[in-house]
C-alpha cells in the first residue's frame, strides 16, 4: 500500500513545485493533499489518511509553528511526522518546530535529490 502526503503552504505555486519534486525523486505516493495553511491542514488530517506531512512555516491564518502546536494536542493526528520545508531553516525556529514535533527540515529552494535525501528514509 503506498503512502500520503499533505502539502501544507499558503502559494498554490509552491505546493505544485514540492508535489513534481517528490515524483522527480521516484518518491512514490498514492494521494497528495493540499492545504494552504494550517488550519486546513488540521481539516484534511481529520477527514483523510495521512502518513506524513511537509509544511511551510510562514503562512496566514494558522503559521507553521501553531499548526505544530495545534497537531501535537489532538490524539488522532498527533503522531503524523511532520517536515518542515521553508526558506526560514535557521537553528531557532527550527528548534521550535522540532520541540513541537517536526522530524526535521529542507530548505528553499531545494533539490528533488535534497528531497529525496531527507524523506526516503523516513520513509
Amino acid at each position: 500500500m503506498g503512502k500520503n502526503v499533505l502539502l501544507v503552504d499558503d502559494s498554490s505555486t509552491m505546493r505544485k513545485i514540492i508535489g513534481r519534486s517528490l515524483r522527480q525523486a521516484g518518491i512514490d505516493f498514492d494521494n497528495i493533499y493540499e492545504a494552504g495553511d494550517g488550519l486546513e491542514a488540521l481539516e484534511v488530517l481529520e477527514s483523510e489518511d495521512v502518513d506524513i506531512v511537509l509544511s511551510d512555516i510562514n503562512m496566514p491564518n494558522m503559521d507553521g509553528i501553531s499548526f505544530l502546536k495545534e497537531k501535537s494536542t489532538r490524539e488522532g493526528i498527533k503522531d503524523i511526522p511532520v517536515l518542515m520545508i521553508s526558506t526560514e531553516t535557521g537553528e531557532d525556529i527550527i528548534g521550535e518546530a522540532k520541540s513541537y514535533g517536526a522530524i526535521g527540515a529542507i530548505k528553499k529552494p531545494f533539490t528533488p535529490d535534497k528531497v529525496n535525501e531527507v524523506l526516503g528514509p523516513l520513509l
